[in-house]
């Protein structure tokens, strides 16, 4: 069989037939893995005939797209060459809510406009203009500095009194209150996306089942109601014994902790009647808010709980079919049914998005320049909310993963739904755009995990070996002119995770958006050397450690070579061999930091010290200590590929969080780094 109408629908559909891997040597699909993949998404490949008709199947799609959203940059003439013909009249209604009369000119052009969202009306139809600004919000705009400095925390960790063993958003905001004061511009956060409140056991906060709502086990009721009012409920309950003894444990265990916080939540819930009329009045106004999106995430709670109580189990694909639609008639009759379980899940989400909004405003207020910056996932569960909710916009049959790299020989499945590409434009990039308002809404900034994703995904089709997938082209100018956009109207920092195998190409476009990438301490040697301060790049945050990293400490030590000895990650041998490169690349760190006249000696604390004021030094425009640094901890929070072996996502901070930057070496640490800052900024105004 002849591969040449295989290769035009594997170009159509938009798979990479070539790639450079993580050696820097070429790689090609083989055929096997591209008919896999073009299966997984719904194309028929197994005869000629039936690769041609898939093909004409993808350009009939294609040619018969009528979207009415039209993304073009800021001030720039727009094309409507193929919607309207030269000499049309139009009227253009701006986001501002002004109006003007417009004509294409001869070419079809109307005049550029001012960025946002503009309602666009003539006699053949009417679109959505996005139009996009050239770059996002860079730390000089929204801080009027140029080299700023924040911590990072993961929120499940942190503690404070009568929190029943889980970090929450009360916690977040004593500890924001405390960085301000110490002049910490950022709070860089795990990512508080909603998890299943069914199904307590998944809580990789990389693996929600919705990235559009919030994980209402964070969420701290005394933030958004009377204080007084919570408390005596809580009394009522009678959970004092398994709260304390929840707080008591060094590692979260998250069924319990989860389960007595929905026992909270309830019981809040079924005296909320009681409660102040103007909580009452803002909850509704959140709920009408929230529309469709939100009716859609708190029924997928609902159905959940009564399949699995009818033994129908949680993954809504294997549902009966009336229950796989989220709009079906029958879906909407539970919703009437159990309109009050309904009503339950949205207060919960009312809790954590007001608690978060506090924290948020909490840290503008104690002298933060940005505040908080969430993290948003590379996907989420395809059994979960989103995934039911949007199925238009997602890919069946594929899971995001990576291939084979140098830490990962048989490549990774991550088991997340991805985007659909033709799915996005035919509903005008819906998901998409929603997706980073929830996100965006509550915070100074957005950490976009793997943000390669706009460009290419590596997609593994279900039931097969990860180093089985291919690449997946993404719309990647109209997403980041989307992105570009809702963070000017969010005025929001754009922060690109960009480790590991990324296209140069990816990076230059990223900094002409001024989307920060980021710059690890770890990684940065090269030809056994650690470039000065003064060569870092200044299009991008340093930092010390990753949540997926050793920290500091911990890589000074080997403990992330000893954890993956222990977890069957690698042999004696190969341990070995990390142990004697690891005490080269200290040996390099060490130069590094003489140069720079920083003291190390071997105390690992005082390499510690010197390396975060080694990287206050670079022209970062931001640099990020994890909490993990500040504190000098020896274990990391997550060590990727050991989920069962190492307690990911569990670990739990001794002290409140209010009292964790009071500790002498944590506050002097920070003050350092502040100094290096200060200094910094004094040099360049010279």
């Amino acid at each position: 069989m002849s591969s040449r109408p295989l290769i035009e629908l594997a170009d159509e559909v938009g798979l990479l037939r070539q790639w450079t891997d993580a050696h820097g040597e070429a790689a090609q699909l083989d055929e096997d893995a591209m008919r896999a993949v073009l299966r997984a998404l719904d194309l028929a490949v197994d005869s000629e005939a039936q690769i041609r008709a898939s093909l004409g199947e993808v350009r009939q799609r294609r040619e018969a797209e009528s979207g009415h959203l039209i993304i073009t940059d800021a001030d720039l003439p727009i094309d409507l060459g193929e919607r309207l013909p030269p000499g049309s009249h139009c009227r253009l209604q701006r986001e501002d809510g002004s109006e003007i009369d417009l004509h294409t000119n001869a070419r079809g052009h109307l005049p550029g406009q001012p960025g946002g969202y503009h309602r666009l009306f003539s006699d053949e139809g009417e679109w959505l203009l996005a139009c996009a600004p050239g770059a996002c919000p860079s730390v000089t705009q929204l801080t009027g500095r140029n080299h700023i400095w924040g911590i990072a925390a993961q929120v499940y960790s942190l503690r404070r009194p009568g929190d029943g063993g889980l970090g929450d958003t009360g916690a977040l905001e004593e500890l924001a209150i405390s960085a301000g004061g110490l002049g910490a511009d950022v709070l860089a956060i795990s990512p508080l996306h909603a998890m299943f409140t069914q199904l307590p056991q998944q809580y990789s906060p990389y693996s929600p089942s919705s990235r559009n709502h919030f994980n209402v086990l964070h969420a701290t009721p005394s933030q958004v109601l009377d204080a007084a009012w919570v408390e005596q409920t809580l009394r009522d309950c009678n959970l004092e014994k398994q709260s304390t003894e929840l707080e008591a444990l060094a590692l979260i265990d998250w069924p319990a902790a989860a389960a007595l916080r929905m026992k909270i939540l309830r019981r809040l819930f079924q005296r909320f009647s009681s409660a102040p009329v103007a909580a009452q009045e803002d909850f509704q106004h959140f709920r009408l808010q929230g529309g469709e999106q939100l009716q859609l995430h708190c029924c997928h709670e609902a159905l959940q709980q009564h399949l699995l109580e009818q033994g129908e189990g949680a993954d809504w694909r294997r549902w009966p079919a009336h229950w796989r639609q989220p709009r079906s008639p029958e879906v909407r009759q539970f919703a009437r049914q159990h309109a009050e379980e309904l009503e339950f899940h949205a207060f919960g989400q009312w809790l954590a998005e007001r608690g978060l909004a506090r924290t948020q405003h909490s840290a503008r207020e104690a002298g933060m320049g940005i505040g908080l910056i969430a993290d948003m996932a590379i996907g989420a569960d395809p059994a979960g909310s989103f995934g039911w909710a949007c199925q238009e916009q997602l890919l069946a049959g594929v899971s995001i993963g990576a291939p084979p790299d140098l830490l990962n020989a048989r490549g990774q499945n991550w088991g997340v739904a991805a985007f659909s590409p033709q799915g996005l434009r035919d509903h005008d990039y819906s998901a998409f755009i929603r997706m980073l308002r929830a996100n965006l809404r509550h915070s100074g900034g957005l950490r976009i995990d793997h943000i390669m994703g706009l460009q290419r995904l590596w997609l593994v089709p279900d039931g097969a070996d990860a180093s089985q997938g291919a690449y997946l082209r993404y719309p990647l100018e109209d997403l980041l002119r989307l992105l570009t956009l809702e963070a000017w109207r969010h005025r929001a920092l754009i922060i690109g995770e960009d480790l590991g195998t990324v296209p140069h190409d990816l990076q230059e476009t990223l900094a002409q958006r001024q989307i920060l990438g980021m710059r690890v301490l770890q990684f940065e040697q090269q030809d056994d050397e650690l470039p000065a301060p003064g060569q870092w790049s200044d299009r991008a945050l340093a930092t010390t450690s990753t949540h997926d990293l050793p920290t500091t400490c911990g890589w000074l030590n080997g403990r992330d070579i000893q954890w993956r000895q222990e977890v069957d990650q690698c042999d004696q041998r190969q341990a070995d061999e990390q142990r004697q490169e690891r005490r080269h690349q200290i040996r390099v760190l060490d130069s590094a930091l003489h140069a720079e006249n920083l003291p190390t000696g071997t105390d690992d604390e005082l390499r510690l010290d010197a390396s975060i004021r080694f990287l206050g030094r670079t022209p970062a425009p931001l640099v990020i200590v994890p909490l993990e640094d500040v504190m000098a901890e020896m274990e990391q929070p997550n060590l990727p590929g050991a989920p069962d072996s190492h307690p990911n996502w569990r670990r739990r901070w001794p002290l409140p969080a209010s009292r964790m930057l009071e500790q002498p070496g944590a506050r002097q640490r920070l003050k350092n780094l502040d100094e290096e800052r200060r200094n910094l900024a004094r040099k360049q105004t010279k």
